[in-house]
């Protein structure tokens, strides 16, 4: 490896373990990557525009993976290629960096990054609902959890849960004891374990933790506090690949379009395709898991929540801004909806719906 890569990389860890939404937000939208480092987005495989993209562990992801492993946007002449990150921390360093052209990736984690200057928009939606906040035995109301650890990935939908749960109840997020966890696993592991008395966890993981800590209950899976079909995870997009090159961010999103259908049509096949390469849990768990986090790509229904959830990222500390309206960009999905009527008419899932 050169000196130069080597140091940028050394860099962009060092952000991610002194904590993303510390500091780091705001360096990764500002670092400067030598143009030998860059991802260049359009280079060349056999033939293939190639889009570098990152991506989370959870179900909402779903439509990104089968678009990879199917390849279902080499036919409108794109190669996605996936840049494997560690945590979640290390998704949002190298997007907001621009390391990578497009991501899957929380919501909240979007915000912060708009929030810190970074050229990004949410082109797409990935997956809904499936966000899940469990308590141990002898908790089953948000008063039961002062004084309690609650596991959690920070500044995630998966913190932005318990906040709205806890304080639409009149408490203060203060009441609970936060704990951050770099890894779906290891937040898993913690709570099955015992070493935390709550956990807000994402599909299929909040199933495992269901089934394998005696007494455990949901205490809200979102649906109470959000409505039918709220987002968890956005797929989103460099503002300059955008503009240099729509039709790339078009094929990408067709291709997830098309992952829908098929996730809708043949469910089995679509879980057996990702399973123990992204999803390490049985067959059956991740079916059942599935069932509460399904894929939705078509998301313009949720552009009033991003922008009520970026109101409670800035009372949890994590934004000086809410949303802008101009961090949301509808207009290539719905090029890609009207050039693909039989395809968008075939999905469950979708705003029309």
């Amino acid at each position: 490896m050169c000196e130069r890569c080597g140091n940028t990389y050394h860099k962009i860890q060092e952000a991610s373990r002194r904590g993303f939404l510390k500091g780091g937000a705001a360096a990764a939208a500002s670092l400067a990557i030598p143009a030998g480092l860059m991802a260049p987005g359009m280079a060349a495989a056999q033939g293939l525009t190639r889009i570098k993209a990152t991506h989370g562990g959870g179900l909402c992801n779903l439509g990104i993976f089968l678009a990879k492993e199917r390849k279902l946007a080499e036919a409108d002449g794109v190669d996605l290629d996936f840049v494997v990150t560690p945590t979640t921390t290390d998704v949002v360093t190298l997007f907001g960096a621009g390391m990578v052209d497009v991501s899957v990736i929380p919501y909240s984690n979007f915000i912060t990054l708009v929030d810190a200057g970074a050229p990004v928009q949410i082109v797409a939606g990935a997956g809904v609902e499936g966000c899940i906040l469990i308590g141990s035995e002898g908790i089953s109301s948000p008063a039961d959890l002062k004084g309690k650890t609650i596991g959690t990935f920070q500044a995630d939908t998966l913190e932005v849960l318990p906040y709205d749960y806890m304080t639409s109840a009149g408490m203060k997020f203060a009441d609970a004891e936060i704990k951050y966890f770099n890894t779906s696993p290891e937040l898993a592991a913690a709570f099955i374990n015992g070493a935390i008395d709550a956990v807000s966890h994402i599909e299929p993981y909040a199933t495992q933790c269901l089934q394998e800590r005696a007494g455990a209950s949901i205490l809200t899976d979102g649906l109470d506090l959000y409505g039918k079909g709220y987002s968890d995870c956005v797929l989103a997009a460099r503002t300059p690949l955008m503009e240099e090159n729509p039709d790339a961010v078009k094929a990408v999103i067709k291709a997830m379009m098309t992952a829908q259908y098929q996730s809708e049509t043949d469910t089995a096949a679509a879980l057996a395709t990702t399973q123990g390469t992204y999803y390490k849990t049985s067959l059956e768990a991740l079916t059942l898991a599935q069932s509460r986090q399904p894929v939705m790509i078509d998301q313009r229904n949720n552009t009033d929540f991003f922008v009520e959830r970026s109101v409670s990222m800035q009372k949890m500390g994590y934004v000086k801004d809410t949303l802008p309206d101009s961090a949301v960009n509808w207009t290539l999905l719905e090029e890609v909806i009207a050039e693909n009527a039989d395809l968008y008419d075939s999905l469950n899932l979708k705003t029309a719906a």
